[in-house]
C-alpha cells in the first residue's frame, strides 16, 4: 500500500462512527427516486481555498461546475476541474446495481442509480446518501479536507447478509471552470495498486486517486486486464450533457476520461474511501478532515442563540462555506460571493462579513478579513472583484469601499478591539479624503450639497450591475440613493473612529461632512409617492429617477439615518407593497413599464432581467431590521425571514442562493450558494431572535 493510500486506510469506519444517522429532514424516496426532482436538489461541500465539489442529488452533473473536484491552484481562484466525478456500482447477492446516473446528449439517462436512493440528506454540510439494495443498506458521504484540494468519498455497508462488491469509475478532465472539457488530449495514467496519478499533459496539476482497500485496473472497463504499474492509457467517455448550460444559452456537452476502475469487497459494518487529491503530500486522513468539519460546525451552531431552529442552524454551518484563504500572506482571509461560479467581490465580502463571522463570534476572522482587503485599497477605494485568473483587482465599484465602514463598525461595536482600531484608522481616513477630493469613475463630494456623486457613461458602479457587452442595463449615474445612505453611515463610523484613536481634527472634519451631507439628503424625498428617489442629479443633471427599487431601504436599515420616523416607515411600507417576495425583494417594481418577472433564456436575457424585477434573497435581511425599527415588533420581523426555511432543505440543501425570479411562485436562479444571502439572513435573524428573547418572561 503507499503511502498515499495508508493515509486513509481504515478511515471510512471512523467516518461512519463518527455520525450514525442521517441528517434531519432527509429527502425520501418521492424525492429522490425520480428524475425530474433529484436532478434539482443540489449539495455543495467545499475546503476553505475557494476549491468545492457539488453535485445533484441524483449524481448526474447537470452543469459545467458539478464536479467531485474542483481544485483551486491559486487560493480562492483559478479553480480547475480535475474530477467530474465518480460513478459507483455494487453487485450484492448476484444482483449488481449502479448508484449514479448520467445524461448524454442524445437524451440517454444511463445508469439510473438514483431509483436506488432511499434517503438523502446534509448532515453538518455533509451530503449523505442511503441505498437500500435488497436486504442491505449502503450510506455514502461525500466531503473535503479543510484548508486542501482533497475531496472524498466514503462508503459504509450498514446493513447486509453477504459480502458486496464496489466498483468505483472516476470520470476525469481538466479545465477551467467555465469551460468544457474536450475529449483532445492524451492524458498519462501512472498506475500503482491502491490508484493512480493522472496528468493532463507536461506541467499540469496531477489529480491523486486512491483507495484504501481493494485494487486499481488501468483501462476503463471492469475487466480491463492492464497490469497496475507504469504508465497505462484509459478511454474517453463522450456526450455528457449538461442541461442547466443548456437552459442558459450556453453549450452544454462535456467529454470525459476515464483512467481505469477500482474494485472492493466490504462487509457489513466495513466502510471504504476513495480520495481524490491535487496536493504534493499525502492528503490528511480522512477520519480527522471529517471530524474537523463536524467540530467546525458544532461551533458555528453553538455560538447561535437557544433553542435556534434546524434552518438556521444549517445556515451557521453553511457560512463557513464562503469564508477562503486568499494565498497572499499569513492570516489572509477572504469571503467567496457565491458557489458554483463567483470569486471574492469586494462588495459582497463587505455585506457579507456581518453574517458570516462577526455575529457567530468569529472575530480573528472577521479582523482577518479587514486586514486583508485594507491592503488593496488604492485611491480611497476597495477592490470590486479579484478576477478568477488571478490577474489585477478591479476597482469599478462605488459601494465596496463604503460597506467597509459598516463591517467594520459592526466588528469594533462587538469587540472593542482598539488595535485592529489604529490600525486601520489611517485607511479609513484616507477614503475619506479620497471621496471628498474625487477619485476613479467620477466618485466624489459634490461641493455643491455635500453628497455622493458617482458614475461616468459605459460604467456600473453600484451592486446594480448588470452588464452585457458595452450594454450597462441600470447606470444609476448621479447621486444613487444607497450610495448616499452609505456615505452618511461612513462618516458616522470614521467621527467615531477617529474620536476613539484621539484625532480630534478628523472627528470635526467628519462630523462636519456628516451634518451637511444629512441635511442635503433631505432631497431624496419623493412627496409624491411617499417614498425616496433612486437616484438624483442623474447623469450630472437636475433630474430624479423615480423608479421603485429596494435601494431606498438602506437608508432605513443602516444604522445612521437622515429620515423622520414618519418617512422611514413610508419607506418600509412602500418597499413591502411593491417589492415584497416570500424569497427576498424585487430589483423593480412589478408597475414599472421595464419590469421583467422571469430570469431565464441566453446571456442578454438573463443578465436584462437581473436588476430589473429578480428579487434578490440578500435583502430580506435588511428588509426584516428596517421593518422592526420602524414597526417595533421584532416577531413580526422575524416572520418575513421564515420562508427561507424551506428554501434551506431545498436548492442546494443546508443553503440559500442568490435570487429568484420576481413572478410566482419566484423559482429559484443564479448561483445557488450565495454568501450575503445566507449572512444577511442569518445575522437579522440572530439580531432579532435576541431582541425577541429580551421580551420573553423567565419561566
Amino acid at each position: 500500500m503507499t503511502a498515499r493510500a495508508a493515509a486513509g486506510a481504515a478511515a471510512g469506519a471512523a467516518v461512519g462512527a463518527a455520525a450514525r444517522a442521517p441528517a434531519r429532514a432527509a429527502l425520501g424516496r418521492d424525492v429522490c427516486g425520480h428524475w425530474g426532482s433529484a436532478i434539482h436538489r443540489e449539495w455543495l461541500v467545499t475546503n476553505g481555498l475557494g476549491g468545492y465539489a457539488c453535485g445533484t442529488v441524483a449524481l448526474a452533473n447537470t452543469r459545467r461546475y458539478h464536479a467531485l473536484l474542483m481544485a483551486s491552484l491559486a487560493p480562492p481562484v483559478q479553480r480547475t476541474l480535475l474530477l467530474a466525478k465518480v460513478d459507483v456500482s455494487v453487485e450484492y447477492l448476484g444482483q449488481r446495481y449502479a448508484l449514479t446516473a448520467n445524461e448524454f446528449a442524445d437524451g440517454t439517462i444511463d445508469p439510473r442509480g438514483f431509483v436506488e436512493i432511499e434517503s438523502f440528506a446534509v448532515l453538518h454540510g455533509i451530503p449523505v446518501w442511503r441505498y437500500a439494495l435488497a436486504d442491505a443498506l449502503l450510506e455514502q458521504r461525500i466531503f473535503m479536507a479543510p484548508g486542501a484540494n482533497v475531496s472524498y468519498l466514503t462508503l459504509e455497508l450498514k446493513r447486509a447478509s453477504a459480502a458486496a462488491r464496489i466498483e468505483l469509475k472516476p470520470l476525469a478532465a481538466y479545465r477551467e471552470m467555465h469551460t468544457h472539457e474536450h475529449g483532445r488530449r492524451a492524458f498519462a495514467v501512472d498506475a500503482r495498486q491502491s490508484g493512480c496519478t493522472v496528468r493532463a499533459f507536461e506541467g499540469a496539476q496531477a489529480v491523486h486517486l486512491d483507495i484504501d482497500r481493494g485494487r486499481f485496473i488501468a483501462g476503463a472497463g471492469a475487466g480491463a486486464a492492464a497490469a497496475a504499474g507504469g504508465a497505462a492509457p484509459g478511454e474517453w467517455y463522450w456526450n455528457f450533457f449538461h442541461r442547466e448550460e443548456a437552459a442558459r444559452g450556453l453549450d452544454a456537452l462535456e467529454d470525459l476520461f476515464v483512467p481505469g476502475v477500482f474494485h472492493a469487497e466490504i462487509d457489513a459494518g466495513m466502510a471504504l474511501t476513495f480520495t481524490a487529491s491535487a496536493e504534493q503530500t499525502a492528503p490528511p486522513a480522512p477520519a480527522k478532515a471529517f471530524g474537523a468539519l463536524l467540530e467546525r460546525s458544532k461551533a458555528s451552531r453553538a455560538a447561535l442563540p437557544a433553542g435556534a431552529p434546524a434552518w438556521i442552524e444549517s445556515l451557521a454551518t453553511a457560512a463557513d462555506q464562503f469564508l477562503v484563504r486568499r494565498g497572499d500572506g499569513a492570516g489572509s482571509s477572504s469571503i467567496i460571493a457565491g458557489y458554483p461560479w463567483f470569486a471574492d467581490w469586494g462588495r459582497d465580502t463587505m455585506i457579507a462579513l456581518p453574517g458570516l463571522a462577526t455575529v457567530l463570534g468569529r472575530f480573528d476572522l472577521a479582523a482577518g478579513i479587514l486586514r486583508t482587503f485594507a491592503r488593496y485599497v488604492d485611491r480611497g477605494m476597495l477592490p470590486n472583484r479579484f478576477p478568477d485568473q488571478g490577474t489585477a483587482p478591479e476597482y469599478n465599484t462605488a459601494d465596496a469601499t463604503l460597506w467597509l465602514f459598516q463591517a467594520l463598525g459592526d466588528y469594533l461595536a462587538a469587540t472593542r478591539d482598539a488595535e485592529l482600531g489604529r490600525e486601520l484608522a489611517p485607511v479609513v481616513k484616507s477614503i475619506i479624503h479620497f471621496h471628498v477630493q474625487g477619485t476613479r469613475y467620477g466618485i466624489g463630494v459634490d461641493p455643491s450639497d455635500g453628497l455622493l456623486c458617482a458614475g461616468e457613461p459605459g460604467t456600473q458602479l453600484t451592486w446594480m450591475d448588470a452588464k452585457h457587452g458595452e450594454r450597462v442595463f441600470t447606470p444609476r449615474i448621479g447621486k444613487p440613493v444607497e450610495i448616499n445612505a452609505l456615505w452618511l453611515n461612513a462618516l458616522h463610523v470614521a467621527a467615531r473612529l477617529a474620536d476613539r484613536v484621539g484625532d480630534t481634527d478628523e472627528k470635526h472634519r467628519c462630523e462636519s461632512l456628516l451634518a451637511r451631507a444629512a441635511l442635503s439628503f433631505r432631497r431624496f424625498w419623493n412627496s409624491e409617492l411617499n417614498c425616496l428617489f433612486d437616484v438624483i442629479d442623474v447623469d450630472g443633471g437636475s433630474g430624479t429617477d423615480a423608479a421603485i427599487r429596494p435601494n431606498q431601504l438602506f437608508a432605513v436599515s443602516l444604522p445612521y439615518t437622515a429620515l423622520a420616523a414618519d418617512e422611514m416607515r413610508a419607506v418600509v411600507d412602500c418597499c413591502a407593497r411593491e417589492l415584497l417576495t416570500s424569497y427576498g425583494l424585487r430589483s423593480l417594481s412589478p408597475k414599472d413599464p421595464r419590469y421583467i418577472g422571469r430570469y431565464r433564456g441566453d446571456p442578454l436575457q438573463r443578465d436584462s432581467a437581473y436588476h430589473q424585477g429578480t428579487a434578490w434573497a440578500w435583502l430580506s435581511g435588511p428588509f426584516a431590521r428596517a421593518h422592526y425599527r420602524t414597526h417595533g415588533d421584532a416577531l413580526l420581523a422575524q416572520s418575513f425571514l421564515n420562508p427561507f426555511a424551506e428554501q434551506v432543505e431545498s436548492g442546494c440543501l443546508g443553503t440559500i442562493g442568490e435570487i429568484f425570479e420576481g413572478d410566482a411562485p419566484h423559482n429559484a436562479c443564479g448561483c445557488f450558494a450565495q454568501a450575503w444571502s445566507v449572512a444577511e439572513i442569518l445575522r437579522s435573524w440572530i439580531q432579532l431572535e435576541t431582541e425577541i428573547q429580551k421580551t420573553r418572561k423567565p419561566r
